[in-house]
């Protein structure tokens, strides 16, 4: 589905076609006679006699060629409920053949700053759907104009949400291609091609890892034919060099389990093992597309978990990019070990205000949240209250879990430095978190966020209408804007 939007000065004309209208709470709509005839306006105030208004959205079908929507406002409305608005609203619209509908942005009854804006936005991040692979091509299009003179977003804000839908719609499209066409040697080429955007882009492929040490993040990749890489991506928008915010993702282009080996239902699931790198690619796009007044730097680890006689055995013992030895109990635990030296790496080299880094880490975290809130991990109080805020303010939620040192002494290992998976049972998302934070060697402020339930919905959400969701983009560009601009 193509959306096309088009801002015009113009007032509307009331023989024209499909009008969108808002209202407030109790759908009083005097304040909309101007826009009606008078036929339409007694017409619609009739039905509204008879309809459940506890809605939000009502279509009147005034005949084959007109509708009139109304949308109500309640008061004191937060931004993503006005984002929920949009949504619904292309929810009710996708359907039929190519479709035009005038907004009137003078109607709006909320005080709510960019309410136009927001609204458009939720339509936008709704209206996205991967069908890269479909042979039978669709053709249809909705054009929105938006008319009137009062409410509309600034040519900057428009940018900024443009600029958020791409950063989104990337990480979707990243998240949805499959693992045949997604393995780690296209996914660094792709990349590359970001320093179109104004990107710095730095590969490091097997060669260059295996001189720097970087043994637990190859370590998984042993069993693939593809290359295994370390990618990174960094923005300088501030004008001195102060230190850069740091985002690390995981990037496991496909996971068998190795020889730990996963179930065969649902393995094909597994190809968004590598979200958490996708919703860091994606933010780093977003950041340089709206020119964001920051420096950031973005460091993906991009393997795949395969099986063959290369690939790494339970019971191996690999020294990490830290010099830390790991005894590798579960091949199936592997992000954990590409995030170990992904994190020491970023912390070593860019010496970041803070590290965020972002995977579908454990499953244990979808059986203790489901796919309600991701879970967040983190070894500083003002860094984590500033994650949740952010994550309330985009219906992004998280809920924050513990660390503790008794967890932490599940880790250790009788014949290395510590072992990778609790094999004494339970917080397995806990002790997954407290084996990613030895890794944090300096105390810089550190979160992990676990997005195994967050990052796909087989069912679609509020702003996504199923498959990958894009979790954590709008979140960081929340948390980013709100903080660090």
């Amino acid at each position: 589905m193509t959306i096309k939007i088009n801002y015009t000065k113009k007032g509307y004309d009331k023989s024209s076609g499909n009008l969108v209208l808002f209202v407030d709470e109790i759908f009083s709509i005097k304040p909309l006679k101007k826009y009606l005839s008078n036929t339409e306006f007694s017409y619609i105030n009739d039905l509204l006699k008879t309809i459940d208004k506890k809605k939000n959205l009502f279509i009147f079908e005034l005949n084959s060629k007109k509708k009139i929507v109304l949308i109500s406002i309640k008061k004191n409305v937060k931004s993503f409920d006005i984002e929920n608005l949009g949504a619904e609203f292309y929810g009710r619209i996708n359907y039929g053949k190519n479709s035009e509908y005038s907004i009137n942005s003078d109607s709006v009854t909320s005080n709510h700053k960019n309410f136009i804006g927001y609204f458009l936005h939720g339509l936008k991040l709704k209206s996205y759907e991967f069908k890269k692979y479909k042979t039978k091509k669709e053709t249809r299009a909705i054009a929105i104009n938006v008319v009137g003179n009062k409410n509309k977003p600034s040519i900057q804000n428009q940018l900024k949400f443009k600029s958020l839908e791409e950063g989104t719609f990337y990480t979707r499209d990243l998240v949805s291609e499959p693992g045949n066409v997604l393995h780690p040697d296209e996914y660094a080429r792709r990349l590359n091609s970001l320093k179109k955007d104004g990107l710095k882009i730095n590969i490091y492929d097997h060669k260059k890892l295996k001189k720097m040490g970087m043994n637990a993040l190859l370590g998984v990749g042993m069993g693939s034919t593809r290359g295994s890489y370390l990618v990174t991506m960094e923005w300088q928008g501030a004008k001195n060099n102060s230190k850069p915010l740091a985002f690390v993702g995981k990037g496991v282009t496909f996971d068998t389990g190795g020889y730990s080996l996963k179930p065969a239902r649902f393995m094909e699931d597994m190809t968004y093992d590598m979200a958490g790198s996708a919703a860091v690619v994606g933010l780093m796009k977003n950041l340089a597309l709206r020119k964001a007044k920051i420096n950031a730097v973005g460091v993906v680890g991009l393997v795949e978990n395969m099986v063959s006689g290369d690939a790494q055995r339970p019971g191996d013992i690999v020294k990490s990019y830290s010099g830390k030895t790991i005894e590798v109990l579960n091949t199936d635990a592997e992000g954990r070990l590409v995030l170990a030296d992904a994190l020491t790496f970023t912390e070593r080299k860019y010496k970041p205000k803070f590290i965020i880094d972002l995977a579908t880490l454990t499953g244990a975290i979808i059986v203790s949240l489901g796919s309600e809130y991701a879970g967040l991990f983190s070894n500083d109080d003002k860094l984590s209250k500033q994650i949740l805020e952010a994550g309330k303010k985009v219906e992004e939620k998280l809920w924050r879990m513990p660390l503790h040192k008794n967890y932490d002494k599940l880790m250790d290992s009788k014949n290395a430095d510590m072992q990778n998976i609790n094999y004494v049972g339970g917080a397995g998302s806990t002790t997954a978190a407290q084996f990613l934070q030895r890794f944090i060697l300096n105390k810089t402020p550190w979160a992990h966020l676990d997005i195994a339930g967050m990052a796909f919905s087989k069912y679609g959400g509020a702003l996504n209408s199923g498959g990958a969701t894009g979790f954590g983009v709008r979140l960081l560009n929340q948390l980013i804007e709100e903080n660090y601009e």
